[in-house]
């Protein structure tokens, strides 16, 4: 079988890396990949929202299944693109309906969503440039620190938590005239709920789902989740402070409620389902939703499936997911992301990666690489996520972390204190 993934970041890799040790494989292929991709399959120079080329390489290389990494082909209507295609549309491809992804695509739609089906949520409003003074007296209703949504994506960047009033009005206004462009000229206001974040993932054909492991991320680029919001600047898996009776309760209130939803909206959803979760006096409440996987959550999650992730893609295609039993690696895995100087503002590329060849017990994801003759060279603000799996999470963390101080490449910069806030739940 011939396989197309879609993307370019660290969570392209780890799936190109799995599913490159499937007996199911015959040739992979990711579009546009990376210097570590290309390590594992073979990379294609496509602009992935520009569906025609698509088509024509899909066909050309007799491609099976497509996997959709990364969010905006999603949102743009990728998959409508396939399953309405004369010629395409028997190709099996991972990701949900164009209306589907607005679950990431709109705050608002997922927030109106959640309320719908009685998914615990913060309350919240949505306000416009029409609705500007609105909003200002909404957050006067609130309690600081105050929560601001772009609307659309952004990026992993279009959340803003001021902590004074003041502070909020002037962001909300720098949000509505365009700080996000088109993605804020709607901005939801959320009641901030003071809790412990983490990451739920499940894959679902339509009808039944399946759990995958639990993540917590590190958004903040500073230590001490200090500073400004980035992509994601590392992961642990799974998740201390997440309890049995805990995930049960996630399951129970928040995922079967959102995929017995979609079903009742008639809404097409073939994919992976990622719920930002914060955990309030344990309990779950939905801070937001993807309609793919997380980044660099998958660099942790990926490596803990036992199973051949290609067979869970085509059953999940193939609407048979109820079959597959998940088997999970019951050790701990750490993800460290190596940034670029400057990053997530400006920041240089063309920056040469050393000892990547060196560093030991752990995998490298390659997240904004690519090659220059024999050097490989930084091309994004996320350079490298390193991930290493223990039965000890304080030994997964050191594996993780000695390898991120061996990797060189000039601005490089990573948080030191990945996974260390949840040893006290252990």
């Amino acid at each position: 079988m011939n396989v197309l993934i879609l993307g370019s970041g660290g969570r392209e890799h780890a799936f190109a890396w799995k599913i490159s040790q499937s007996p199911l494989l015959s040739q992979l292929y990711v579009a546009p990949g990376n210097a570590g991709t290309k390590a594992v399959s073979e990379n294609v120079e496509i602009d992935i929202l520009n569906f025609p080329e698509l088509k024509s390489f899909v066909l050309s290389k007799n491609i099976s299944l497509v996997l959709v990494g990364p969010e905006i082909p999603l949102v743009e209507g990728i998959v409508d693109y396939f399953k309405s295609d004369r010629d395409l549309k028997n190709i099996m491809i991972i990701g949900p309906s164009k209306l589907g992804a607005q679950l990431e695509g709109s705050k608002d739609f997922s927030k109106h969503f959640m309320l719908k089906y009685n998914i615990p949520t913060a309350r919240y409003s949505t306000f416009t440039i029409d609705t500007l003074e609105e909003g200002k007296k909404f957050l006067e209703t609130l309690k600081p620190p105050y929560v601001l949504k772009a609307d659309g994506l952004a990026a992993g960047k279009g959340v803003l938590i001021p902590t004074e009033l003041e502070e909020a009005k002037k962001s909300l206004e720098t949000l509505l005239f365009g700080q996000f462009g088109e993605a804020s000229s709607k901005v939801v206001i959320e009641e901030f709920l003071p809790g412990i974040e983490m990451s739920a993932f499940v894959i679902t054909d339509g009808v039944s789902y399946k759990i995958l492991p639990e993540a917590k991320d590190y958004k903040r680029i500073g230590v001490g989740d200090t500073g400004l919001n980035t992509g994601g600047m590392g992961a642990v898996s799974p998740v201390p402070f997440a309890s049995e009776s805990f995930l049960k309760k996630l399951e129970e209130r928040v995922i079967k409620p959102t995929i017995n939803g979609l079903r009742s909206e008639n809404i097409p959803y073939v994919g992976f389902v990622f719920f930002g979760i914060m955990v309030v006096n344990d309990d779950p409440f939905v801070i937001e939703y993807n309609c793919r996987m997380g980044d660099p959550e998958t660099e942790v999650v990926v490596p803990r499936i036992k199973n051949d992730l290609l067979e869970i893609l085509i059953a999940t295609a193939n609407g048979k997911l109820d079959s597959v039993i998940i088997e999970t690696d019951k050790r701990f895995a750490t993800t460290v992301m190596l940034v670029s100087g400057g990053y997530p503002e400006d920041y240089q590329k063309n920056k040469i990666i050393r000892e990547i060849e060196n560093v030991k017990e752990v995998f490298t994801f390659h997240a904004g690489t690519t090659s220059l003759g024999n050097d490989i060279v930084t091309s994004g603000g996320r350079v490298l996520a390193i991930t290493a799996i223990d039965d000890e999470i304080k030994t997964a963390i050191m594996k993780s972390m000695t390898a991120a101080q061996k990797i060189e490449f000039d601005g490089k910069y990573y948080r030191t204190d990945i996974g260390l806030d949840v040893l006290k739940f252990i």
